[in-house]
């Protein structure tokens, strides 16, 4: 269960450094965090749970199935913790979470949080080497997880080489930044729109887009991870509500324009994210009945049928929200096929919004529907290019913008 204390949940795997996971927790309690301790089998093996149950006050967590009364462990656990720390993290477990491997307590519970995650790895020089570890590294690093690399030195092993763990000093104080970050969200109101909407035709036809709605959800789920109250405004998906966010659910652009406004104006929000591809245009009318070809239409043919379908303008959600925004800092995104950094500019003026995220959807492995993307980031201090991530990686660089940006 969620507690007011910062909590880290720390993972300890089997490894001859496992030892020096006592002394992380140890550092990590008296900068004023909470511990709490998962371990592998095998990590159990190297230092006993007592010992770590000692030194957190709480219950260590290694079963899959708890013996207390939290009925599914992993997701308990996944939900109280504000960062997860895996150290020392062997080549078998990086190698199972970049694989989405969750045989144990462990890696289900990386599996299943929403938490940032930190991972300092320990292990022999060649396993570091191996093509194999690298290449679950550089998987675990596009997804935005935080990698302490180990030192070079001497061994366990009695070899020479990189692969020892990363100073426990260097090892609390990256976790401890994380979690300082992890709520610089805390007391403020965010509002964020996401998906598509839907404008109907007739009761089975609609305008719409490919957008799934993925990065609004993930915006909402780490705002609220990271402390604050959020409102997302939710044009159809089959996404799950993201955990302690207040979703409001809608079809048509103007439904989602009627909710924003009314949380704008009851919720006064210090942030407003417009992620959602709301159409730019709606039937002018919507049949009550679903059209039928050759009796609906113009008397011809069928194959050489044509329909005309007057459009009208959608409502400018970011536009009305942006004009009145007050201390608000306002950010809209910006779909481009063509002249990506001109368009985005242009929409930064016109809109009145603080900052305008860009991305070029000619590119079909990027944007819409995967789990990938390249943003342009564009302020009247310049632009910023991300580099291709994960769109958790991301919303998370976002989301460090715009509070860099909030007084």
């Amino acid at each position: 269960m969620k507690t007011n204390e910062p909590t880290v949940l720390l993972g300890v795997t089997g490894c001859i450094a496992a030892y020096k996971a006592c002394e992380v927790l140890r550092l990590l309690q008296k900068a004023g965090a909470r511990v709490k301790v998962v371990m592998t089998p095998t990590g159990a093996e190297f230092v006993t749970p007592a010992t770590f149950r000692a030194l957190s006050q709480n219950e260590v967590a290694l079963a899959m199935i708890a013996e207390h009364d939290e009925p599914i462990h992993h997701i308990s656990l996944a939900q109280e913790a504000d960062v997860f720390l895996i150290a020392p993290a062997t080549a078998n477990t990086i190698n199972k979470l970049a694989a989405g491997i969750a045989d144990n307590l462990l890696t289900t519970t990386a599996l299943a949080t929403e938490a940032p995650l930190i991972i300092a790895p320990a292990m022999n020089v060649h396993m570091w080497r191996d093509p194999a570890t690298q290449a679950a590294l550089a998987t675990l690093i596009a997804r935005g997880v935080q990698i302490i690399e180990p030192e070079e030195g001497y061994l366990a092993c009695g070899e020479e080489g990189e692969g020892k763990l990363a100073d426990v000093q260097t090892i609390a104080q990256s976790t401890l930044a994380e979690l300082n970050r992890s709520q610089d969200y805390a007391g403020r109101r965010v509002l964020i729109t996401a998906g598509a909407t839907r404008e109907h035709i007739d009761p089975v036809r609609f305008i719409s887009s490919p957008a799934s709605g993925r990065t609004g959800y993930l915006l909402a789920g780490q705002a609220a991870r990271r402390g604050a109250e959020v409102w997302l405004v939710s044009g159809p998906t089959e996404l799950p509500d993201p955990f302690g966010v207040n979703v409001l659910r809608v079809t048509s652009a103007d439904q989602m324009n009627q909710a924003c406004q009314e949380v704008f104006s009851a919720q006064k929000p210090d942030v407003a994210v417009f992620s959602a591809a709301v159409a730019d245009f709606k039937p002018v009318t919507t049949a009550s009945q679903k059209l039928k070809k050759g009796t609906d239409l113009p008397a011809r043919e069928a194959t050489d049928a044509v329909m005309k379908l007057e459009l009208a303008l959608n409502p400018d959600i970011l536009f009305s929200i942006a004009e009145r925004k007050g201390q608000c800092f306002v950010v809209g995104f910006a779909a481009e096929s063509e002249n990506l950094l001109d368009n985005a500019l242009a929409k930064l003026r016109a809109k009145g919004a603080d900052l305008i995220v860009a991305n070029d959807i000619s590119d079909p492995n990027l944007g819409f529907a995967s789990e990938l993307n390249r943003w342009q980031l564009l302020s009247s201090s310049g632009a910023e290019d991300t580099g291709i991530l994960s769109k958790q990686a991301l919303v998370g660089l976002l989301l460090d913008r715009i509070a860099s940006k909030l007084n």
